[in-house]
């Protein structure tokens, strides 16, 4: 990890590609069982899609589109290979077919060399996963899934609509099928959480060695659950300085080899409530770099197999 006390993506790409590797966002038109009804109607209560995309909410552009978009704008940077995010929604949420011809038109793109699939637990299944690894011959594949917490009280606080074991079920049968790596989602400073039980999630991904991990903290957003709960002070963030150390604690107890895809949030910045440190994300990265350094710590110093 030159320079670095964990383990970037950037350096993770760097050492397989030996070049940047820019991940393109597409909102392909998936639903949410979390949202449209089939678990429940009301969604997690941090989550509004809108925050981190414009257009969530509307009809997407054709996948082709978006891929040509930010194919053009990372090449105008010097950037030239490019991974596929399926970021928007629960993108496994669909039958087989269905996810086959959306996924198969990266293959009109030659500058795309990886697939990233944000998803759900519960969303998962042989079939499905079979497709996903199909890809894997050509491509480097991730599945990017939704864990939050490994407590099943902070699951059902934030309305996540499944609990922990259906996490652990959906990485055992990843697993199954080679090429497919795991980055796991988890937010620190969850209602009722406090760090002792986030160094519990961070042993349980540990014990897992997922490949990748986004680790960032929870923020408000408008038009949230959590934004009324802010609202009558019945929720507060956290401060920047207890972020830091939360995180910085949960990355000594990870496995050295896991990639730490996100350290920070990513918000637009008129839905953003609170806190308003995420806006300035260089200097949160800043701030672990630096405490970690003070410490002589660094990302499994901790870890127990």
């Amino acid at each position: 990890m030159p320079g670095r006390r964990y383990r970037t993506l950037s350096s993770y790409f760097r050492e397989n590609f030996g070049q940047p590797v820019r991940k393109i966002s597409l909102d392909a038109g998936f639903s949410c069982p979390n949202r449209d009804g089939r678990t429940s109607d009301a969604g997690c209560i941090f989550c509004e899609p809108r925050s981190f995309s414009p257009a969530a909410g509307e009809a997407p552009l054709p996948v082709d589109q978006q891929l040509r978009e930010g194919i053009h704008a990372g090449q105008s940077r010097g950037v030239r290979l490019f991974f596929a995010y399926f970021q928007a929604y629960t993108n496994t949420d669909a039958p087989v077919a269905r996810l086959k011809s959306i996924y198969d038109v990266v293959r009109a793109f030659p500058e795309i060399i990886g697939l990233s699939i944000g998803t759900r637990p519960d969303c998962l299944d042989q079939k499905k996963l079979e497709l996903i690894s199909s890809y894997a011959g050509e491509y480097e594949v991730w599945l990017e899934v939704g864990m939050q917490s490994v407590h099943d009280r902070t699951l059902q606080r934030i309305n996540r609509g499944h609990d922990a074991a259906a996490f652990f079920q959906a990485v055992r049968l990843i697993r199954q099928y080679p090429g497919i790596k795991v980055c796991a989602h988890v937010i620190l400073g969850l209602p009722g959480e406090n760090p002792e039980m986030e160094k519990e999630t961070a042993c349980a991904v540990a014990r897992l060695q997922v490949e990748g991990i986004k680790l960032h903290p929870l923020h408000v957003v408008q038009g949230t659950a959590l934004a009324r709960e802010y609202a009558a002070r019945s929720y507060l963030p956290l401060a920047r300085e207890e972020y830091v150390e939360r995180a910085v604690r949960f990355l000594e107890r990870l496995w050295p080899r896991t990639v730490i895809h996100r350290l920070c949030a990513d918000s637009l910045a008129d839905w953003l409530l609170a806190p308003a440190w995420v806006r300035e994300k260089n200097s949160v990265l800043q701030a672990i770099q630096a405490k970690m350094e003070q410490e002589d710590t660094w990302q499994g110093k901790a870890y127990q197999a």
